[in-house]
């Protein structure tokens, strides 16, 4: 794989299109040495960015949260965004837009930092291997939690809060495993280290925690959608890890994971059934608008 810094073509940076590989920050950089950077991630489908004003509010809102204030409307962001996939000719892929602060000051406070925006975009296929998408992925039991909602901006995509799902998805790598499973801070079932969590029980049903330390995924509202759509009774809640045995199938979502079947969690087994199998076929046809949900 081409490192991301080594690749061609160009980057949207502060207004302007930058060559790749000239798009710099300063080493002092506030962002860099005290998480003051949030960003989104956001999929091209036939050349059209799937959910893009939802994912530009969702990327103001981190700001606001973390303290400060993106120095572009969201229409321009928007336009930046459709200009740079455009530029870089991205028919399915990925986009990042990131918003920093600079290096103006070096310490906890940084009133007067200047606000950097960058937005990249390439070609991307499946986030995990084609072939677990079909046979499903293995999950162990992160040793870390998602912090509780009093301790963190929990509902923001800033960067900090990623640094235990780095920790936890290393873990599960050197076990063995695809990716690691969070319980919250009361330690109930929280999500995977990038995306939400389903449940399916032999009913039927579909039972997914309460996002109310997590982020309430894009996707995942997509997905519950979709499955409402096709009478699927879909459940909210608060679940205990001693539950994981009495579900027959799992799957993860997210704008990288899209709709993907777990096969295993730690010791509990879950068949890649069919109905998950269509939920993931219908949400491949709703984000290149040949459905409606």
């Amino acid at each position: 794989m081409i490192p991301y810094d080594k690749r061609n073509g160009k980057i949207w940076y502060n207004s302007d299109l930058v060559d790749w590989s000239e798009v710099k920050l300063h080493v002092l950089s506030h962002g860099l040495h005290y998480g003051s950077c949030v960003f989104e991630g956001e999929r091209v489908y036939d050349s059209n960015i799937f959910k893009l004003e939802e994912h530009t509010s969702r990327f103001f809102y981190s700001a606001k949260r973390m303290g400060f204030e993106i120095p572009y409307s969201e229409s321009e962001i928007n336009s930046a965004t459709k200009k740079i996939v455009a530029a870089q000719n991205v028919k399915n892929g990925y986009v990042r837009p990131v918003a920093w602060r600079g290096s103006e000051m070096m310490a906890i406070s940084a009133q007067q930092t200047k606000i950097h925006v960058a937005i990249a975009t390439w070609e991307w296929g499946s986030y995990f291997d084609p072939k677990l998408k079909t046979e499903g992925i293995k999950l162990n039991i992160s040793n870390w939690r998602r912090p509780s909602p009093d301790s963190i901006p929990w509902d923001t995509k800033a960067s900090g809060l990623y640094m235990i799902c780095t920790l936890s998805k290393h873990e599960a790598e050197r076990q063995g495993y695809t990716d690691s499973l969070m319980l919250d801070h009361e330690g109930n079932v929280a999500e995977a280290t990038g995306a939400n969590i389903f449940f399916k029980d032999t009913k039927g049903d579909l039972h997914t925690p309460v996002p109310d330390s997590f982020l309430d995924g894009i996707t995942r509202r997509t997905v519950i959608q979709i499955a409402k759509s096709k009478n699927i009774k879909v459940i909210e809640r608060k679940i205990s890890p001693n539950e994981l045995k009495d579900f027959e199938g799992c799957f993860l979502t997210g704008t990288a994971a899209e709709v993907t079947p777990v096969s295993k969690i730690s010791n509990y087994d879950y068949k890649v059934c069919k109905t998950i199998m269509d939920l993931s076929d219908s949400y491949q046809s709703f984000v290149r608008k040949k459905i409606a949900a």
